[in-house]
């Protein structure tokens, strides 16, 4: 199981040898491509083979590229996730209305249930409202306690002058955090054979990533958690690799201990079950203790 995060972060060569990624910077390192799970080039400084490039591809290695500032500005998504994609993508579009719209609602409460579950653990008296929010929830979330949720949770946890839109270091690193957790659901998508494109309540027709946005929803609050706890005078590399480093948490998952990485794919294929099967029973979230 791949379960490594390479974080290649100053000037290098990347290239490929006999199933290793090899890594040519003051010294040369090599890693089995069998143990990476994510590959995030931090730097601009280096230069990557197309050689290697087609091998992570094959080996459904989520390669994320990052800008100037080192903030993740794309990545690399395979066509061909599986075996099947051509039976899979055709599945997708049929999937039942009925079916997305109950698996939007299970995922919407979920994500409500764990923002409160962390304002509770904080001891914030707004975990109340949510808690009313959370009754309040009907098909589809058509009287959006999402949004509403969201609003009072940010500012329970940041203050009440934040909002998602300003420019400082809270959305700078929930921005970034976000980033990382997107890569590895749209990673686990192509990996199972679905389009990213085609999502369940997201349907911005400029998102690439709707249905990546739509399943994330619940580990969202796995980022917040860890910036809460940060002091954040600065969001450097330090500050990033913790963020990154959130992937090789463990949390629980269907009765058993996994990697937050591991976790997401057992999580993305119930949802696929779900949807195929059009029964939102079968998906399966997962705990944390806070």
């Amino acid at each position: 199981m791949s379960w490594r995060i390479v974080v290649i972060s100053r000037r290098a060569k990347l290239d490929y040898q006999l199933g290793y990624l090899v890594v040519r910077s003051e010294e040369t390192t090599k890693i089995h491509l069998g143990e990476i799970s994510t590959l995030l080039i931090e730097s601009t400084a280096v230069s990557i083979t197309t050689a290697l490039l087609s091998e992570l591809t094959k080996k459904k290695i989520k390669v994320v590229f990052c800008d100037e500032k080192r903030n993740p500005s794309s990545e690399l998504v395979s066509y061909y996730g599986s075996h099947d994609t051509s039976n899979k993508v055709r599945k997708q579009v049929q999937w039942l209305p009925s079916s997305k719209e109950a698996v939007w609602t299970e995922i919407v409460t979920e994500k409500i249930r764990k923002q409160k579950e962390l304002l509770e653990y904080l001891g914030k008296e707004e975990s109340e409202l949510l808690d009313s929010y959370l009754k309040e929830i009907v098909w589809k979330d058509e009287t959006n306690r999402e949004g509403h949720a969201a609003k009072v949770y940010f500012n329970a946890l940041f203050g009440l002058d934040f909002t998602r839109t300003a420019d400082h270091l809270i959305n700078a690193a929930l921005n970034y955090g976000y980033t990382i957790i997107l890569s590895a659901f749209n990673r686990e998508i192509t990996a199972s054979g679905y389009l990213t494109q085609l999502g369940l309540f997201h349907d911005n027709m400029f998102n690439q990533f709707n249905l990546a946005s739509d399943l994330m929803e619940p580990y969202r609050i796995l980022i917040d958690r860890t910036i809460v706890g940060m002091t954040l005078e600065n969001f450097g590399h330090q500050e990033k690799m913790q963020l990154v480093d959130i992937l090789n948490q463990e949390i629980r998952i269907d009765g058993k201990i996994q990697y937050v990485n591991n976790a997401i794919k057992i999580y993305c294929k119930s949802v696929f079950d779900a949807l195929n099967e059009n029964d939102s029973s079968l998906i399966r979230f997962y705990q944390i203790e806070l």
